[in-house]
């Protein structure tokens, strides 16, 4: 299933490569709202594609929640989602499906994600660090096979992995609210509390041109970024680790929204920060209902944790060196 807001230019190749997989699968593409003529592009050229049209942009997590829901209806063991700005391998679908179909508690399968131009990973599995801050594990190595005997993940990324059924039966869809970015760290939050596990499947392998529908749009990523990271722990982390993740977290916030207003975004920063003070109310009684239903220890969220900054965090980095010469830091 492939969200589409226009994206017509990158949407085409998608097509083709779902097109020559290796095993029959129905193509479904949501069309979010678009006004570049995506719409008629699929209906001309991709008369086999199943096309939801939405009048209106839902986001990422409302355009993949149509697809779910339709995919649901149908009965479907699993549903498969991939961004319109990325391309598969022929044999993408069967790796994926394979993995899921060798244990019924998988509940996410991600794909081995690379840059478009096969250089690079993007992204082999989600992690979520101490600090709050969710990342693409392996994103911008060279060494493609990295990560390829490492399938114990924490997390999937929404632009390219399987989802079981049942999984999104049991936790809920995607979190509306969060529009997009991270909402796929909140679903492989609530699937891990629930006990669903999380693999990575190596040699299903997907193409991804990163941010190529999010750079459309000036302070989308600012905006999304300061509105839906503290939504992510307020509903998913336990009370044993808030006392460690809820401080970093709001250090990290406040560069971010510091950085922001330095770059001439301090409007979008401002507008982030309101809706997800206004809605946090709403987040904590959601968290109550996913507090409740965790099936799994302390002990056990404590391993999927990432005990360390995101790389690429230099400037946290360095504050954190400063605590310690300071002698600031907690041991």
């Amino acid at each position: 299933m492939i969200p589409n807001w226009n994206g017509r230019e990158e949407l085409a190749a998608c097509l083709d490569s779902v097109l020559a997989q290796t095993v029959p699968v129905e193509i479904v593409v949501v069309e979010n709202g678009s006004t570049d003529g995506s719409v008629d592009m699929v209906r001309s050229s991709y008369p086999s594609v199943t096309l939801l049209v939405q009048p209106v942009n839902l986001g990422f997590a409302g355009g993949v929640n149509v697809g779910i829901r339709y995919a649901l209806h149908r009965g479907r063991e699993f549903v498969v989602l991939l961004n319109n700005d990325a391309i598969v391998e022929p044999t993408w679908v069967e790796e994926l499906t394979a993995v899921a179909s060798g244990d019924a508690c998988i509940g996410m399968v991600a794909s081995r994600f690379v840059t478009i131009d096969g250089r690079r990973l993007d992204s082999t599995g989600e992690c979520y660090s101490t600090w709050g801050l969710p990342f693409p594990r392996g994103r911008g190595e060279e060494r493609l096979d990295a990560y390829d005997d490492a399938v114990v993940i924490f997390g999937a990324s929404g632009g390219s992995t399987l989802y079981r059924s049942a999984m999104l039966r049991d936790v809920g869809l995607f979190d509306e609210d969060f529009f997009a970015y991270f909402e796929d760290v909140d679903l492989s939050w609530r699937a891990q509390l629930r006990g669903w596990k999380v693999r990575l499947a190596p040699r299903a392998i997907a193409y991804h041109r990163i941010g190529a529908t999010s750079g459309r749009i000036p302070g989308f990523t600012t905006h999304q970024t300061l509105k839906n990271l503290g939504w992510v722990m307020v509903k998913n982390v336990p009370a044993r680790f808030l006392p460690i993740v809820a401080p970093r977290l709001l250090l990290a916030s406040s560069l971010t929204f510091a950085r922001a207003v330095l770059r001439g975004q301090g409007a979008t920063a401002v507008r982030a920060v309101a809706i997800a003070l206004v809605k946090t109310p709403r987040k904590l009684r959601e968290r109550r209902a996913i507090q409740r239903g965790r099936r799994i220890s302390d002990a056990t969220v404590r391993s999927l944790l990432t005990w360390d900054l995101p790389p690429g965090s230099t400037n946290l980095r360095r504050l954190r060196g400063v605590a310690n010469r300071l002698g600031l830091r907690r041991r």
